[in-house]
Formats: C-alpha cells, sequence, structure tokens
C-alpha cells in the first residue's frame, strides 16, 4: 500500500484560509468588505443621531463591532455595526442620564449576551417557525426601503435621476463583469459625476463630521455604585435581548442562502464580546446589519471573515484618510445601493397569487401579523416575538382538534372501551371529560390511549376528572396503552393534582 507524503508547504497551504489561497476570493473579500464600509457611514451617523449622541461615536462603535465580530462571532461574512434598533432602546438612557451611562449600559450588555450565549439561550431560535422568518425578511426590506424615504422627499430634481441611473448601474452592470461590485462602481460612478458638473445634492457630509482620529479606550465616565447599576441594568438587559435576536436571525438568514451552518451559541458570545469591546473604546454599540450583511453576502457575494473585518478597517482608514473625498459621496448613490438591498433581500415568493393560494390561513396571518408588528414599531425584535406567539397560538389551536374519542362496547355488554387518538395537551383536553358517558357505560371501562401521548398536567387532570366521575358511579377505569414518557408523567401526576388529596 502505497503513500503519498504531505510536505510542510502542501499542509501549511491547507490551513490558509480561502482568501489567502485564491486570489479571486481575496478580491471578493476586499472589494465587499469596501462596499459595506461605504455604506456603513451615512447608516452609522444616522444611528449617531437616533441615539443623541455625537456621529463619531456611531463610526466608532461600527468600526470596533466589526473589526472584534470578524475575529470571534460565529457566523462568517456577517456585518455587526452600529444599529438603529440599539439606538432606540439606549436613547432614552443617555437622553435622561448622559452619555457615561448610554457606555456603561453598553459594556453591561455585552456582559449580558455573553451569560445568555453560554446559557444557550441560542437554542431557542428553533422555535421560530418558517412563517415568522419570512416575515422578519420582508419587514426587513420594507424597513430597508421606509429608512431612503426621507432621502427622496424634498430634495434637489437632480437627486431622482442619480438614483435612476445608480439602480440601472446596479442591474446591467454585472452583465458586463462581475469582477467588481457594481454597488462600488454605482458609488464611484455618481461621485465623480456629481463632483464633476458641480451638481448640488445631499452627500455624504452633510449627515455629519467624520471623526479624524481612531477612538481611544477607557472606562465610563460614570459612579460605580449600586445606583448605577440599577439604572442601567433594564436598558441593558433590553438592548443583550434585541441584540441578540437580531443577530441570531441574521445568522439563519446567512446560513440559509449560504447553504452553510454557523454556531449560533458563539455568535451570542461573539456579540457580547463585540459590545463590550465597543463600550471600552466609547461606542454606541451595536448587533448584526441586516442591509449591510445583504450587500457583501448576496450583493458582493462575500463568505469569509475578511471582508468584515475590513468593512470595520476601511470605515476607519475612509474616514481619518479619506474624509474629504467620502464627504463628497451624494447620497443618492448610497440610497440607489439600499433600494437595490431591499428588493433583493424582500422574499417576492411569498406573497406570490400562487403560493397564497396554497399556504395555510394561519400561516399567512403569521407572517402579515409579523411584518405589521416590524413596521409599525420599528422594532425586529417585537415583530418577531409577537409573530411566533400568534404561531404557537395557531399550532395550538390546529393541534387541539386532533384529539378524539371513540367507543366500543364489548358484546357480552360488561366493558366499554374508549380509545382516545392524538395529542393531549391544554388544548386539546377541555372537552375530554365530557366525552365519556359516565351514566350509561357498563360497570368496566377501559381507557386506550395506545395511538395518544400526554404532554401536560392538564391532559393528567383530565383523565383523573374521568376516573374520579366513574368511581362516584361504582365504576371501575383502567389507562392502558400509555408509552413510557406519557406513563412516567402519568404514574407522577396522577391524584397529586386536585386540592383534596
Amino acid at each position: 500500500m502505497s503513500s503519498v507524503a504531505v510536505t510542510p508547504a502542501a499542509r501549511l497551504r491547507g490551513l490558509k484560509p480561502d482568501w489567502l489561497r485564491d486570489p479571486k476570493v481575496w478580491r471578493t473579500e476586499v472589494l465587499g468588505g469596501l462596499v459595506v464600509a461605504l455604506a456603513l457611514i451615512p447608516e452609522a451617523i444616522s444611528f449617531s443621531i437616533i441615539a443623541g449622541v455625537d456621529p463619531a461615536i456611531g463610526l466608532f462603535a461600527s468600526f470596533t463591532m466589526a473589526v472584534t465580530i470578524a475575529v470571534v462571532g460565529g457566523r462568517r461574512a456577517m456585518i455587526s455595526a452600529a444599529t438603529g434598533a440599539v439606538a432606540l432602546v439606549i436613547a432614552p438612557l443617555n437622553r435622561e442620564h448622559g452619555f457615561g451611562y448610554l457606555v456603561a449600559a453598553v459594556i453591561l450588555a455585552g456582559v449580558f449576551q455573553v451569560v445568555l450565549g453560554v446559557l444557550g439561550v441560542a437554542k431557542l431560535m428553533r422555535f421560530i417557525p418558517r412563517s415568522v422568518m419570512v416575515g422578519f425578511v420582508n419587514s426587513l426590506a420594507v424597513l430597508i426601503f421606509m429608512a431612503q424615504v426621507p432621502e427622496m422627499t424634498g430634495v434637489p430634481w437632480p437627486v431622482y435621476p442619480l438614483i435612476t441611473g445608480g439602480l440601472a448601474l446596479m442591474v446591467f452592470f454585472p452583465k458586463v463583469t462581475t469582477v467588481i461590485p457594481a454597488p462600488l462602481v454605482s458609488i464611484v460612478v455618481l461621485t465623480v459625476i456629481t463632483v464633476a458638473a458641480g451638481i448640488a445634492v445631499p452627500t455624504v457630509g452633510d449627515k455629519g463630521a467624520l471623526p479624524s482620529s481612531l477612538p481611544v479606550p477607557g472606562l465610563p465616565d460614570v459612579p460605580f455604585t449600586l445606583d448605577t447599576l440599577t439604572t442601567i441594568a433594564p436598558y441593558a438587559f433590553a438592548m443583550a435581548l434585541v441584540g441578540l435576536m437580531e443577530s441570531l436571525m441574521t445568522a439563519k438568514l446567512v446560513d440559509d442562502i449560504t447553504d452553510t451552518r454557523s454556531s449560533k451559541t458563539r455568535e451570542s458570545i461573539g456579540q457580547g464580546v463585540a459590545n463590550v469591546v465597543t463600550g471600552f473604546f466609547g461606542g454606541m454599540g451595536g448587533c448584526a446589519m441586516i442591509g449591510q450583511t445583504m450587500i457583501n453576502v448576496k450583493v458582493s457575494g462575500a463568505r469569509t471573515r475578511l471582508s468584515t473585518f475590513l468593512a470595520g478597517a476601511f470605515l476607519m482608514m475612509l474616514c481619518i484618510v479619506f474624509g474629504p473625498v467620502v464627504s463628497d459621496i451624494p447620497m443618492a448613490a448610497l440610497v440607489a445601493v439600499m433600494v437595490m438591498v431591499s428588493f433583493a433581500t424582500f422574499d417576492w415568493h411569498s406573497i406570490a397569487p400562487k403560493t397564497l393560494r396554497r399556504m395555510p390561513a394561519g400561516e399567512i396571518t403569521v407572517m402579515v401579523i409579523t411584518v405589521a408588528c416590524v413596521v409599525a414599531t420599528h422594532n425586529l425584535a417585537i415583530g418577531v416575538v409577537a409573530g411566533s406567539i400568534t404561531a404557537m397560538v395557531v399550532f395550538a389551536k390546529r393541534v387541539a382538534h386532533l384529539a378524539d374519542v371513540t367507543a366500543v362496547t364489548d358484546p357480552d355488554g360488561t366493558t366499554v372501551v374508549y380509545r382516545v387518538t392524538g395529542e393531549l395537551f391544554f388544548a386539546s383536553v377541555g372537552d375530554l371529560v365530557g366525552r365519556f358517558d359516565y351514566a350509561g357505560d357498563p360497570g368496566k371501562v377501559v381507557i386506550d390511549l395506545s395511538a395518544a401521548h400526554i404532554w401536560d398536567a392538564s391532559s393528567v387532570a383530565a383523565l383523573d376528572a374521568v376516573e374520579t366521575k366513574y368511581k362516584q358511579r361504582g365504576k371501575s377505569v383502567e389507562i392502558t396503552g400509555l408509552n413510557d414518557p406519557s406513563a412516567d408523567l402519568h404514574g407522577r401526576l396522577t391524584g397529586e393534582l386536585s386540592g383534596s388529596h
């Protein structure tokens, strides 16, 4: 049997990441990171305004979040930065107590996220049904588009042909070549046109001043007391939950797009570490950014941690080194990119008449409620929770009708066998007690549960009630056919659920 020797050089090549082994992958990752960095600048500034802080604070947060999560995160190519959802949560804290408390809350939120990650909060993702996921994606697309509307209203007329031209470039340029991402081409071309022709339109510089130096680490300027902790804890916990939910949902979405799996537990812990680092560098915190992630993964085709790292690195480089040039980028170019992302993100198949005709009404209802809640509140977490609760109610209602009872009396008339089928839980056992003929049945009653499963205490209590009613009439009851889990639950709880025992 022959063997092939593996040289140290070959082994080293095998350990190299894709972007080091393949120049094409490297180019894709670098250009993807550059496009994301350009798109991050106005977004980070806008979110800073929502949080009530200096624009540099949002930009610093985007830099530290992206660079840190590239190393410690669980989902490759996903972009984390300052986000609107986090800004909305912590804005009241900044307004009422000051910036120092905001930074302290960001650090504590990161600690909460690490703890939740260790406790296995990521496993809760399995309880989010597909209809909620579709609603989440569609509502995200709507929010991305709605966020661009203010940039398209009350603006000089040249903005509209610029947006149209940007969209046309992104649609048709990939037919020529995909070597350079179409969004980057669109941004460069529109910037050159507006600067060369002297067209007066809103630019990135109009959003706020860009930072001229790197952030410096330090402790939050707050008294380290129990009073401070009780003040920031509610905001920090809310930020931790919102950030984790958006991040884990985004990670799941990227998993589906790329046909790869990622560690949601590592992502949860990574988000926490990134927020702790961001807080110590004076940033406003953040989480996964779905719009920028879609630019990176779906539009640019990036797949590795390099694009995420470079998005943050390029962001600071663009601000510090090329600030004057970046300030001249017309907002119309970035609006065109985000509008394209919005249309690419929306699941158009989910609202096609053919799909809606075949989809169960309950599934459509869940999707609509998810979208409506997100659009009404501008909070993706609220929509996901509302959609999940609705899905549970729809599921419980559907399963409740699956429990059935049929009776067969022996020819000699001394025994009746009731065959119970289906899932027995609080929603399905409501009318179980009324399905038995207590007065008319013979002296021996057999309840056959071989085709049923007992899920909760409500089911055991209902069976106890049936037995009690028969015994009050001097009749014996025998329960048969229990599977092992049902027998274990029934054995532990029967006779213990009535106040008389």
